[in-house]
């Protein structure tokens, strides 16, 4: 008889029941997939890295997209020599979009301590409010409405939500008929078409023409910027997607299943998971796109295992001795006393596997791309790479492996932090980020505020992944005065701790981040329309 977390719900794809009966899956540790591609490597390409992706990608934090300068692919381009030559948006007011929780909680932490007295609960509602106003105003109607129309194409190709039919299909044109007259609304304090209002930013707009392309193919564009001379336009491209293909059923904590509509732009938006064919339908229309861009190197990174994110915290203990999976995921304010299935929100151990199972299958079908444009079985053999994203994210996973031994795989080994980050006390760790009531961090470090997406340092371990995926391809990283950097390229991850202030210090407020998180989603419904769209 089948154990509580071998079973999947009814209705789950047979494919994806099929998949969840197996073990979990192996990271995938050569990048090349052991296939050798001959590289062709005249010239100097112009652009030297460019990066399609969602919010990973586009470096949001905490709620919100603001610190562009620290995404992951802005700090690879530090490394490589050029980062005044990397182009990426900027959002530098009130936040960034749609809303910054870590603004919110150090603003409430200044004006109110540590700890909300009865009484000033409501003075903070107030605040929180009037911070929302402000913000709201800012980017519908004040300086951020409007956005920058410079003439030359964005390396940075990245907006938070896109799943792979937004890449696809969203286009400047298309984006600006979707934004509405802003309103004041009293109710609902939060910016209107921010997703849109944030990708103008990202897309070409200057021109007739530049308003029809989709990120795909400005990446075509920038890799057709090249002479007879020089074998490509970009010499590194990123394609980072398809986490928004299956990351609702943690954000809104249900699993809807893709229909035949999941092309349809506004029909996929009700579903919060993708069947494998609908999936790999849409994942060769990228590839067939990607095939079409002149890039020296191309890095595909899978998609990880989302239910480790602590924004859906496991309650209740393991369901069994050696399990990955808690009989139920909430919010990770809910404590296991307080939690009651009957009222709050959650998904359960069978949902939660069936989630994994799916996105084993995506990273198969990208496996599966990668190896066939490396053995070129479409006549040109193109030097591909796969960064296991899923695997990383599966090493550094606390509650999931670290915390309980008898549930590793017998291919898990620990990730092995920069010695920066080691020095760090504590080290971080992917649980959800709290304060210690002195000043410094408890719990967490390499998930923000909002629970789903890294903190600075956390980017900054995805970006040595890539430098080091980069060094196997022949990439030379070079010093800001040209000259080429020796064996082994490391992220200046000192630099990355100073800047960030959530990890060394996060908001004490509320006695903890979390309870800060569950009081905004109470009172203010900060998380649904911000963060869970």
């Amino acid at each position: 008889m089948a154990t509580r977390d071998e079973l999947v719900p009814p209705g789950t794809p047979d494919a994806v029941a099929q998949r969840a009966a197996l073990p979990a899956r192996a990271p995938v540790t050569d990048p090349a997939l052991g296939i050798d591609v001959a590289v062709d490597r005249r010239g100097e390409p112009q652009h030297r890295l460019v990066a399609i992706g969602d919010s990973l990608t586009q470096g949001f934090q905490s709620g919100a997209v603001f610190l562009t300068d620290l995404s992951y692919a802005a700090v690879v381009a530090a490394e490589l020599g050029w980062g005044d030559s990397f182009r990426y948006p900027r959002y530098p007011g009130h936040g960034g979009l749609p809303f910054n929780i870590e603004l919110l909680a150090r603003d409430l932490e200044q004006h109110y301590g540590a700890t909300l007295s009865p009484w000033e609960v409501p003075l903070a509602l107030f605040r929180a409010r009037q911070l929302m106003d402000e913000t709201e105003d800012y980017w519908e109607r004040g300086p951020g409405s409007v956005a920058p129309d410079v003439a030359v194409f964005n390396h940075a190709l990245a907006v938070y939500s896109w799943d792979l039919r937004d890449v696809l299909s969203r286009t400047a044109a298309n984006l600006q008929a979707r934004i509405e007259p802003p309103r004041d609304d009293l109710a609902l304090q939060l910016v209107s078409n921010h997703i849109e209002r944030a990708a103008l930013r990202v897309y070409p707009h200057w021109s007739a023409d530049t308003r029809q392309l989709t990120l795909l193919q400005v990446a075509q564009a920038l890799g057709g910027q090249h002479d007879e001379d020089t074998d490509a336009g970009i010499e590194t491209l990123v394609v980072c997607l398809g986490a928004n293909n299956a990351l609702k059923t943690i954000t809104k904590l249900s699993v809807v299943w893709s229909d035949d509509d999941f092309r349809d732009l506004q029909g996929k938006e009700r579903y919060t998971v993708w069947r494998p064919e609908h999936f790999a339908a849409e994942l060769a229309e990228v590839v067939a796109a990607v095939r079409r861009v002149e890039a020296r190197h191309v890095i595909w990174c899978t998609v990880p295992h989302i239910t480790i994110a602590p924004l859906a915290r496991g309650v209740d203990g393991k369901v069994g001795h050696g399990s990955r999976y808690f009989p139920y995921y909430t919010r990770p304010w809910i404590s296991d006393d307080d939690f009651d299935p009957g009222r709050d929100k959650h998904i359960t151990a069978a949902q939660a596997r069936a989630v994994d199972a799916v996105i084993d299958i995506y990273n198969d079908t990208l496996q599966d791309a990668v190896a066939d444009a490396r053995r070129g079985v479409d006549g040109t053999p193109r030097d591909w790479y796969l960064l296991d994203l899923a695997g990383l994210l599966d090493r550094l996973a606390t509650r999931r492996y670290i915390a309980d031994p008898g549930a590793r795989p017998d291919w898990w080994t620990p990730y092995p932090l920069p010695p920066a980050l080691q020095a760090l006390r504590p080290p971080p760790n992917s649980l959800f980020i709290t304060g210690d009531g002195h000043g410094g961090r408890a719990t967490g470090g390499l998930f923000s505020l909002d629970g789903v997406h890294p903190t600075t340092v956390g980017y900054g371990i995805l970006a040595q992944e890539l430098v080091d995926v980069m060094r196997l391809a022949g990439v030379e990283f070079r010093t800001p005065a040209g000259t080429p950097r020796p064996d082994p390229v490391l992220v200046d991850f000192d630099r990355l701790v100073r800047r960030d202030l959530l990890t060394r210090r996060p908001p004490q407020n509320v006695r903890s981040g979390l309870e800060l998180l569950g009081w905004a989603d109470d009172t203010l419904d900060v998380l649904s329309k911000a963060l869970w769209l």
